[in-house]
């Protein structure tokens, strides 16, 4: 009987098919709870009528009860019921609403100092903020406060205001407690501010998962799958050799991004017009000019992508360069795919990868199609 209930289950799945990965792969993912696959895949399992994230950290299913789904709305309309461990219904990283007037509190007043009693002011246990700020950011509710203060000063010394001024206005009992904290938060000395520059960050939520998205004056300078491994790289990389000193914060570049991803997401954009800053050597920057290019919904294969850049014998060095690529999504090296046909690499994972593609390409069929049938019926 539960097979052929998975039999069933399987055919209400037809429509959603192309955007999921094989069989086989889902449930290895779901096995492993590889966090690559959050938002590609929803697992439903017959037996309890429930779906939830490829993460969930509840006991893993039988793999014959399981069947899979391409979003959270087609899981329902077949029946399941949302997990209450992993939600499945709230974006991967999603500020939850216990503790969102909280953190409206500390963008109304960043340079706070926040005390236990002030946290549990908004009827919030101070342990529970604790354990979602590790969570998150890897760092306490204390640690992400203090960054962001000593963010703000480092602006207030690049723009001239004394060391002792800016210490007492940032919370500090004293400028040597200042001056440890600002060196060992942003690795320079107070006195040497001028020398960095302020990168802010974020980590924004997506279908696909969570992303760490860092912006300067200039442009967005980094946008990241948090599970990536080479953003350990990446970030040692702008603190070392672009001397960019990373704090918690907002920034309009960052709100706008934020804004058009969800749009992104939603299928309402297919161009991006945030500002970026993409740092790098000059055969690189000529590759991510050239991914800039690349249309929604098309692909290049790495020897397209070596020949347009005038460098037609290039082509393991292209790809490497696309791998150095710290703006995903926004210089589009997904879009880049192997000659034989294969999806080749993609740091952020590859069911994401396929993911993307996919949806860029149905709307831009879908776009297409719309587009004909206007002109045929003019």
């Amino acid at each position: 009987m539960e097979a052929l209930r998975v039999a069933v289950y399987a055919n209400l799945m037809n429509a959603t098919l192309p955007l999921l990965p094989p069989r086989d792969e889902m449930i290895a993912a779901m096995l492993s709870s590889d966090a690559s696959y959050e938002g590609v895949f929803f697992t439903a399992v017959v037996t309890t009528r429930i779906f939830c994230r490829p993460t969930c950290t509840a006991r893993k299913p039988l793999p014959s009860n399981v069947v899979f789904f391409a979003t959270a709305g087609e899981a329902q309309e077949a029946g399941f019921r949302a997990c209450l461990r992993c939600r499945p219904l709230e974006l991967e990283g999603e500020c939850p609403n216990w503790l969102r007037p909280l953190i409206d509190a500390l963008e109304a007043d960043p340079n706070r100092r926040w005390t236990l009693a002030d946290i549990e002011h908004y009827g919030i246990a101070p342990a529970r903020v604790r354990a979602w700020f590790k969570q998150r950011f890897g760092t306490t509710f204390s640690e992400y406060t203090r960054a962001r203060r000593l963010g703000l000063a480092l602006d207030r010394l690049k723009s001239g205001t004394g060391i002792d001024d800016v210490a007492m206005d940032s919370g500090f009992e004293s400028v040597s407690g200042f001056r440890d904290a600002f060196q060992k938060t942003l690795g320079v000395a107070p006195g040497k501010a001028s020398e960095c520059k302020v990168l802010y960050y974020r980590h924004l939520t997506t279908p696909l998962g969570s992303m760490l998205a860092m912006a300067e004056a200039s442009g967005v300078v980094l946008l990241e799958f948090r599970d990536r491994p080479a953003l350990p790289k990446e970030l040692d990389d702008l603190r070392h050799n672009y001397r960019y000193a990373a704090v918690p914060g907002d920034h309009a570049h960052l709100r706008t991004l934020e804004d058009q991803l969800s749009r992104y997401f939603s299928g309402s954009l297919t161009a991006f017009g945030v500002p970026i800053c993409a740092p790098g050597s000059a055969f690189d920057k000529s590759v991510w000019l050239a991914l800039s290019a690349i249309p929604y919904g098309a692909i290049r294969t790495y020897a397209q992508l070596a020949q347009a850049i005038g460098r037609p014998t290039a082509v393991r060095a292209v790809a490497g360069a696309n791998g150095r690529n710290r703006l995903a999504i926004l210089l589009p090296c997904h879009r880049v795919v192997a000659s034989d046909g294969g999806l080749g690499g993609y740091g952020g994972g590859m069911a994401r990868k396929a993911f993307l593609l996919k949806i860029e390409r149905q709307k831009a069929a879908s776009e297409n199609n719309e587009s004909k049938t206007k002109e045929a019926s003019t």
